[in-house]
């Protein structure tokens, strides 16, 4: 695929899901480092970081168990990039935790690319 076509909708949670169950499976760093533009940026409750800590943010912490994706929405960024957002509701042991999200994904080198990442609370 070159451009965005009438599947990004699918494309793009498919991108989604891939990253949650990268987590989900004690993978997310190593994920992200490959599923991420060059220069990334993350958008948390308190700041904004980058690609180093981004990818040792997972490092030490505990999987997830369970997530969903509640109420996506698609917006269209051009021919190569769109915006994914979406409520997520994630378990892990007692602990459910609500966010809202949203990832831009931009498309070369013959794949999506994390460009920027946010999440809040719900």
């Amino acid at each position: 695929m070159t451009e965005i076509t009438d599947d990004l909708p699918a494309i793009l949670l498919r991108e989604e899901h891939a990253g949650w169950k990268a987590i989900l499976q004690g993978r997310g760093g190593e994920h992200y480092a490959r599923a991420m533009t060059r220069d990334p940026l993350m958008i948390v409750p308190g700041g904004a970081i980058g690609r180093d800590d981004i990818v040792s943010s997972f490092a030490g912490t505990v999987p997830w168990d369970a997530y969903e994706i509640h109420e996506p929405a698609i917006v269209r960024l051009g021919e190569r990039a769109g915006i994914v957002a979406y409520r997520a509701v994630a378990t892990r042991g007692n602990e459910t935790v609500e966010l809202r999200m949203s990832t831009t994904y931009l498309y070369g080198g013959g794949s999506w690319h994390v460009a920027l990442h946010q999440q809040s609370p719900a």
